[in-house]
């Protein structure tokens, strides 16, 4: 017992040292990974895969309405008390005791153009749940990209925030030194502090806002957000900004986008039904046949039971003549239906080439943005550097440097900003472009 016991302390002990492990596992994660992990993973995207299954299963729902419909029933009954015949002064019971019956029906549409036409609807309804599909991946695919650039940029900006605590905590003890020795005022050493101190107020809101964004990229990923990933560091400097690369046309052809032909194939089913409504006007014609079997008896178990059996065959042919006008009114408002689809198409036509020009526009300003961002933080750098040593030899004021440190500050995070506002202004016209996800690969 002693040494079960002690194998089941080292079994726990090497279970709980697994959990933990697994628990500080980090998983790295560039773009592609998350974006391929998203496309497997999401839950949205599971959601427009099973819309697809369900319409490959409502297609063979209508179609069984044009396939032979064959049903079968029987009955048994047990006469307690017997019809009874008056005649001749005499009571006749009349009947038999026991009853029982077999029938077999089938019918078969010959001609019904609602059928025929809801077959057709059902087959385009599944192209619709492909394209919905299709761009549900595809906005999957922007928001898990929107995410991730922004948990990277604002990774680089803590980056910033942390150097800028290091270089002014430099600045406190050379002004805490020069306080001992009587050559600074307390005043001066206060303000370094509560520099430091917003400096560092500024570093918990920004790694609260990483943790925040953080979670909300594996929400769109459909990883648990108790995972802990690794964004790597070269991702931003990879970042190239070029503009012509990404727009090779003038103009948009929007029969590219999924979202259009989401709108096309939804006019080809409010076409499919206004044919439909108008099938009610036509008549139908079906195939109907049945047998039955009967027994009688009057005793238990069919002793001495008679039987016989009947079967027929014929056709049914159903010609509306008047219904008060309702198929009418429901062809003209299969009409209105068309009509506004139509107006959809118009204006998402044109609201998709406004976003591709804001877009273009978008990624053109951010480019000019980083160009004169990326020579601001140059600038600030030196003056920086230049106001460090000008104070070192007493040439220049605490308040010089401490604004000098906050300019190199702002200038850093504005150029990282403008990276950002550049990779969200490429992903909206990549998405415009209707290759989006070109950026799987």
């Amino acid at each position: 017992m002693k040494s079960i016991r002690i194998m089941l302390i080292l079994f726990a002990a090497i279970l709980t040292a697994g959990v933990a492990q697994a628990q500080t596992v980090r998983v790295q994660l560039s773009l592609k990974d998350a974006l391929n992990y998203a496309i497997k993973n999401s839950e949205s995207v599971k959601k427009a895969r099973l819309d697809i299954e369900g319409g490959k299963y409502k297609t063979q729902e209508v179609r069984s309405a044009a396939l032979p419909q064959i049903t079968g029933t029987g009955t048994f009954t047990d006469q307690v008390v017997k019809q009874q015949l008056f005649f001749n002064g005499q009571v006749i019971p009349i009947g038999t005791t026991y009853n029982a019956s077999a029938q077999a029906q089938l019918s078969q549409q010959v001609f019904n153009k609602q059928v025929f036409t809801g077959l057709q609807a059902a087959r385009t309804s599944e192209d619709y749940y492909n394209l919905n599909a299709e761009l549900t991946e595809e906005n999957t695919i922007e928001m898990v990209s929107t995410s991730y650039y922004q948990v990277l940029v604002n990774r680089q900006k803590l980056a910033v925030i942390d150097t800028n605590i290091k270089n002014v905590r430099r600045i406190e003890n050379i002004v805490s030194t020069q306080y001992e020795n009587g050559l600074a005022k307390k005043i001066d050493l206060d303000r370094v502090k509560v520099n430091i101190t917003n400096l560092q107020n500024q570093r918990d809101q920004l790694v609260n806002g990483i943790t925040q964004q953080e979670n909300l990229l594996k929400y769109y990923m459909g990883m648990p957000v108790t995972t802990r990933i690794d964004i790597p560091e070269l991702e931003l400097s990879n970042i190239n900004p070029s503009v012509k690369e990404l727009v090779n046309e003038d103009s948009l052809n929007v029969e590219k986008r999924t979202e259009f032909q989401i709108v096309k194939k939804q006019e080809d089913l409010l076409s499919l039904q206004k044919k439909a409504y108008e099938a009610e006007y036509y008549p139908t014609l079906s195939l109907t046949s049945n047998y039955s079997v009967n027994g009688l008896s009057d005793q238990v178990g069919f002793r001495d039971s008679r039987s016989y059996g009947m079967g027929a065959v014929g056709l049914t042919l159903r010609v509306p003549i008047f219904d008060g006008f309702k198929t009418r009114s429901k062809v003209r408002q299969a009409k209105v239906d068309l009509l506004q689809n139509q107006e959809d198409q118009r204006n998402l036509s044109n609201s998709l080439n406004l976003a591709y020009e804001n877009a273009k526009l978008q990624l053109q300003n951010s480019l000019n943005t980083i160009n004169s961002q990326g020579e601001n933080v140059k600038l600030a750098e030196e003056v920086y550097t230049s106001t460090q040593n000008n104070y070192k030899n007493g040439l220049a004021g605490l308040t010089d440097l401490l604004d000098a440190e906050n300019d190199l500050t702002e200038a850093q995070n504005s150029h990282s900003q403008a990276l950002l506002n550049y990779k969200l202004a490429e992903i909206q016209l990549i998405k415009s472009n209707g290759n989006i996800k070109s950026l799987l690969n």
